[in-house]
C-alpha cells in the first residue's frame, strides 16, 4: 500500500515525526496550511518529507502568534514572512502598552484596596485617548488659571504647560496619571489652588506678594530641611532668627496666608505628580519643611 512506502507519511506518522498532535494536523490541514500531497487507496491523508518541514514552519510562525490566515498567506508566497512579521510587530506594541496599562490601573488598585466603582473610574482614566487627557487638562488650567494678571514668564508657562503621557508610559507613569487625574477633576482641588494662586498674584501695579517667593525659590525649602537636620524647634527662638532670614521685613502675615493656602491646595502633591506624569526628575517633596515653616511663624506671630 502507498501508506506503508517509507517515503510517505500518514497523519500518524507525521505526528509522531514532529511532535505535534494528529488533531492539530487535521486542522492546519484543513485550513490549507499542511495540505496532504496524496490520498491513500482508503482515502487517508498522505504527506512526504517536505510536508515534515512545512510542519515546522507553521510551528515556528504559530508560536510567533501568527494566525493560521497569516501563515497561509506566507506559505503561499502571497506575503513574505518579513512582511507579515512587521505587521505583528505592530500589533504586538498595541497589545503591549495595553497590557502595561492594565498592570498599572490593578497595581494602583492593589495598592488602595480599591472599590470596584473606584476601580472602574481608575481603568476608564488610563484608558483615556490623548484629546480626552488634553480636554481634562484645559478645562482645569482654564478654571484655576485664566483671568490672573500673572507676570508674562509665570503666564507664558501657564498657557505652555503640557502635561502628556508619551506614548508607551511607563506602570509609574500611568498610576501618576491616575492619581493626577482623579485630583485635577476634583472641583475642591480647583477652588484650593485658585485661592492659592491669587494669593501668590500681584495686583495691578504692585510687586510680587511676600508669600510667593517660598514656592518659586526653592532655596526657601533647603534653609528649613538643613534648620530640621539640626533638631531645631518651630516654636524656639531659632526659628526666629530663621525666618528675619528668610523674610526680613516682609509682611509675614500675608507669607503665612500664601503658604497655609498652599499647603491646604496640596501644591507640592500637584507639582510631583506632574512630574512622575512627564517621567521628569522632580525636587523631594517639601510639604513637611513647609508645615515646619508655617507653625513657625505662627509662633511668631503669637510672641
Amino acid at each position: 500500500m502507498d501508506d506503508e512506502r517509507p517515503d510517505v507519511l500518514t497523519i500518524g506518522r507525521l505526528a509522531r515525526r514532529t511532535g505535534v498532535p494528529v488533531r492539530t494536523l487535521r486542522f492546519w490541514s484543513d485550513e490549507g496550511a499542511v495540505p496532504p500531497v496524496a490520498r491513500s487507496v482508503s482515502g487517508y491523508r498522505l504527506y512526504d518529507g517536505e510536508s515534515v518541514a512545512r510542519v515546522e514552519l507553521v510551528r515556528t510562525l504559530r508560536e510567533l502568534g501568527l494566525g493560521l490566515d497569516d501563515v497561509c498567506r506566507v506559505l503561499s508566497g502571497r506575503s513574505t514572512v518579513a512582511e507579515v512579521a512587521d505587521a505583528h510587530v505592530a500589533a504586538l506594541d498595541v497589545q503591549i502598552r495595553s497590557l502595561k496599562v492594565s498592570r498599572a490601573v490593578l497595581s494602583t488598585v492593589a495598592k488602595r484596596s480599591s472599590t470596584a466603582e473606584e476601580t472602574a473610574l481608575m481603568n476608564r482614566l488610563a484608558r483615556l485617548s490623548a484629546a480626552e487627557r488634553k480636554q481634562i487638562i484645559d478645562e482645569f488650567k482654564e478654571e484655576v488659571f485664566s483671568g490672573l494678571d500673572v507676570e508674562p514668564p509665570v503666564r507664558d508657562r501657564l498657557s505652555t504647560l503640557s502635561i502628556e503621557l508619551p506614548d508607551d508610559p511607563t506602570p509609574e507613569q500611568v498610576d501618576a496619571w491616575i492619581e493626577l487625574a482623579e485630583l485635577v477633576r476634583d472641583p475642591g482641588f480647583r477652588a484650593r489652588l485658585r485661592t492659592w494662586m491669587e494669593l501668590n498674584t500681584p495686583a495691578p501695579g504692585q510687586g510680587r506678594p511676600p508669600g510667593a517667593s517660598i514656592w518659586w525659590a526653592r532655596q526657601v525649602v533647603r534653609t528649613v530641611a538643613e534648620v530640621r537636620e539640626r533638631g531645631v524647634a518651630p516654636e524656639g527662638p531659632a526659628a526666629a532668627e530663621v525666618l528675619s532670614e528668610l523674610f526680613g521685613d516682609a509682611d509675614r502675615g500675608a507669607v503665612l496666608r500664601s503658604l497655609e493656602a498652599g499647603i491646604e491646595a496640596e501644591a507640592e502633591r500637584y507639582r510631583g505628580l506632574v512630574a512622575r506624569v512627564r517621567g521628569q526628575a522632580s525636587s523631594p517633596d517639601a510639604t513637611e519643611e513647609l508645615e515646619w515653616l508655617a507653625r513657625a511663624l505662627r509662633a511668631a506671630d503669637q510672641t
